[in-house]
């Protein structure tokens, strides 16, 4: 079937095979014509295979399911991209449900900014959940930080992005070289918006179901951390100047920033875990820096 004007919705996923059900389950209740999206699913070498998974949504939504070795969600979204026909990519993840508007939403925005990126919101789905709660509010923040109005470059996470798939071409994709779920958004938007607008839309919306632990939690900070490092390696390399992070002010406003938010968790726990997430990504940032990680592939000369 040839598609115009449409989306392709790139999912990539590894090891979990009910989220994915989850998911997929959304996606086919989404409010927007089933002959102008297509699903295309990455099993990024999941242990048992996900036929299973997408058999019972066939009929109901336009899906494919494609397979590759472990290579990381960066890698796993390029693929799912070459097989794309859609105009327009719309990317989330397998733990996400995206609400039913969610595809009108990115449509709406493209009518006036046909070659932006849009930015969705991400709600976290598990509110008692501190881990959770201190996870998504940190990206809340971010969204606020990285505000162009501001005088500051746009970051989207790459949960509820979609964009131009002439866009993404051209920019060749995401960074490979990025095998965690970790910054290679950033470095992405990063180049993005050397040559593209971005729109943040808080109406495209979806639900995030990130089940974390203390221990998953920190483990996760700690790869951000990481990823920032080769992140700041590779945007000082194309701007030719020195690694530059953030100031000190920035620290000071996010552990303030729970406290102007709505929660259900305590305020100072929220805070409190702001606070531990910044010791782990440092400590991640300077274990890369001084080269504790040898399965870390970036290219960086």
């Amino acid at each position: 079937m040839t598609f115009k004007s449409c989306f392709s919705i790139i999912i990539p996923t590894y090891n979990r095979p009910e989220r994915l059900a989850n998911c997929l389950n959304a996606i086919a209740n989404l409010d927007y014509p089933r002959d102008s999206f297509e699903v295309i699913v990455v099993d990024d070498g999941s242990k048992m295979p996900l036929d299973e998974v997408v058999a019972p949504l066939q009929n109901q939504i336009q899906i494919k399911l494609l397979r590759q070795q472990n290579a990381g969600p960066a890698a796993a979204r390029n693929r799912g991209v070459q097989e794309a026909q859609g105009e327009f990519l719309a990317f989330t993840d397998d733990d996400c449900q995206p609400l039913p508007n969610w595809l009108r939403e990115f449509a709406s925005s493209f009518t006036t900014a046909p070659t932006a990126m849009i930015g969705g919101k991400t709600i976290n789905a598990l509110a008692d959940n501190p881990f959770s709660t201190a996870s998504q509010k940190l990206i809340d923040y971010l969204y606020e930080y990285y505000n162009p109005a501001k005088g500051k470059k746009a970051f989207f996470a790459s949960n509820n992005i979609a964009m131009p798939k002439s866009g993404f071409d051209s920019l060749g994709g995401f960074d490979v070289s990025f095998p965690l779920a970790a910054a290679e958004d950033r470095d992405f938007c990063d180049r993005w918006e050397a040559n593209h607008p971005m729109v943040y839309n808080p109406q495209a919306q979806i639900n995030h179901y990130h089940h974390l632990s203390l221990k998953s939690f920190c483990k996760q900070h700690f790869g951000y951390g990481r990823g920032a490092f080769c992140f700041h390696q590779l945007r000082s390399q194309r701007a030719a100047k020195a690694i530059e992070v953030e100031p000190l002010s920035f620290y000071f406003d996010l552990l303030a920033y729970p406290f102007s938010q709505v929660t259900e968790q305590p305020k100072v726990v929220i805070s409190g875990l702001f606070f531990l997430s910044q010791v782990a990504n440092v400590a991640g940032f300077f274990a890369e820096k001084l080269g504790f990680f040898n399965k870390w592939s970036l290219n960086i000369k």
